[in-house]
């Protein structure tokens, strides 16, 4: 079943086209990933998809509903969230107080501080943040800012997790550490939608790969497909 789909999706800036005319879908389930070159347009989708910005033309639908011109906090609380290419935190809020935030905002009404406190509490521990809980979250590491807006967005309670270079800046070790947690979050039952550059995580997770290239899809297909497609290796692999 198709969660999340777009017809005709095209955003101007100006008089340059960031996203142009892209049809695109994530089947419920799966892991979908974004690639393609800096400037492409990758990001900009997902701040289509997200509310962030409104395409013009274009229609976006979740879980079948037109979600076009809904705010940011509506989409969020129909069950789909997203992290940030460059890390968006409460850096002057505790790492708990972060996730507890997630879990009181998401999309059960009414939620309690008890049950929001005991949620936070198991997010922290499923992303391997339990040791650092009371720390400051500027404090963290990159890889660990990474983990808590993760664990904020889970908090949530999403269907659909769309994740915006998750593995940017993070060294080899914490790569892997990254692929196995994005594994585990689809275990969960979390369809994942992901934007990203290390081509070992996108090969390795991704069920089915979409290309982007001056605002244009390119290609998209299963990852041995897209390593072999020619026109993606010219304008974005290399040899």
């Amino acid at each position: 079943m198709r969660i999340l789909e777009g017809e005709g999706v095209t955003r101007y800036f100006g008089g340059l086209a960031a996203v142009s005319n892209v049809d695109f879908h994530v089947d419920g389930g799966e892991i979908a990933g974004l690639i393609g070159p800096n400037g492409a347009g990758k990001t900009t989708l997902f701040n289509l998809i997200s509310a962030s910005l409104a395409p013009k033309p274009g229609v976006i639908r979740f879980k079948g509903k037109n979600i076009t011109g809904l705010k940011p906090h509506q989409i969020c609380r129909m069950g789909l969230a997203r992290t940030f290419q460059s890390v968006k935190i409460f850096a002057n809020m505790p790492v708990f107080e972060n996730v507890r935030l997630g879990s009181l905002f998401g999309i059960s009404p009414g939620m309690s501080s008890a049950d929001a406190t005991r949620e936070a509490t198991e997010l922290l521990d499923f992303v391997g943040l339990s040791a650092v809980s009371a720390t400051s979250a500027k404090d963290l590491t990159l890889a660990n800012q990474k983990r808590l807006e993760v664990a904020r967005a889970l908090a949530t309670k999403p269907e659909l997790l769309m994740l915006d270079e998750l593995m940017a800046g993070l060294n080899p070790t914490e790569v892997a550490q990254a692929i196995e947690l994005v594994t585990r979050i689809r275990d969960k039952g979390i369809t994942i939608f992901m934007v990203e550059h290390v081509m070992k995580a996108i090969m390795s997770v991704c069920d089915r790969i979409m290309v982007l290239h001056h605002g244009e899809k390119i290609a998209e297909g299963k990852p041995q497909e897209i390593a072999n497609n020619r026109t993606v290796v010219e304008v974005y692999l290399g040899e």
